[in-house]
């Protein structure tokens, strides 16, 4: 066992959310976190949810389908996430909203969260500090200092990035994301206010 998991007691479970039904881009950046996580630390438990693949049904009441079922499930069960949206309309998309309303208030509670995203311009970079953080802060997740905000130009065929500046900063957001990760293994998921 190397150094950096000698204090762990188990692999943690990290949950890569590609929060959109429409292009692929945020998948793109999500598989390329998930390389740069491993650099840092191999034992992390690393799946990819693409909300692509699930039959998503609106939240209104009514019996939840089995793919809700299992989304909340996999939510729930996981110590971390990485956030992958695009930015449509100046906000995020309506399947992810709709997924973050389904869940538990104390689901992601002081578990590590990380974001990246993408936009066609160079202004939407906003809504992931003013629409998209305050939501997870509304879980009281443990969200990292640094986002990564992608744009239509960084990149090229077949989605793969280009611009040598965004790796860099995936490779920091990746970094700090584990070191969250090591944060939050010693924090108790029980509040002392019972909040």
């Amino acid at each position: 066992m190397d150094d950096n998991n000698r204090w762990r007691i188990y692999n943690m479970k990290i949950l890569l959310v590609d929060g959109t039904v429409f292009g692929t881009k945020t998948g793109a950046l999500l598989r390329q976190v998930e390389q740069y996580i491993k650099e840092f630390d191999s034992s992390l438990e690393l799946e990819i949810l693409y909300f692509s693949k699930l039959k998503h049904q609106i939240l209104d009441g009514s019996p939840l389908n089995d793919d809700m079922k299992m989304m909340i499930q996999k939510f729930e069960e996981a110590d971390g996430y990485i956030f992958a949206t695009p930015i449509y309309q100046a906000s995020i998309p309506g399947v992810l909203k709709n997924a973050l309303d389904m869940l538990p208030p104390k689901a992601l509670r002081y578990k590590p969260a990380a974001i990246v995203a993408n936009g066609g311009t160079f202004q939407h970079h906003l809504v992931v500090e003013n629409q998209f953080r305050p939501i997870l802060d509304y879980f009281r997740c443990l969200v990292t200092p640094n986002y990564v905000y992608t744009h239509t130009s960084h990149f090229g065929e077949n989605d793969q990035i280009i611009d040598q500046d965004i790796h860099e900063r995936l490779r920091e957001l990746a970094r700090v994301f584990v070191q969250y990760c090591k944060m939050s293994e010693s924090l108790t998921k029980e509040p002392i206010d019972k909040h």
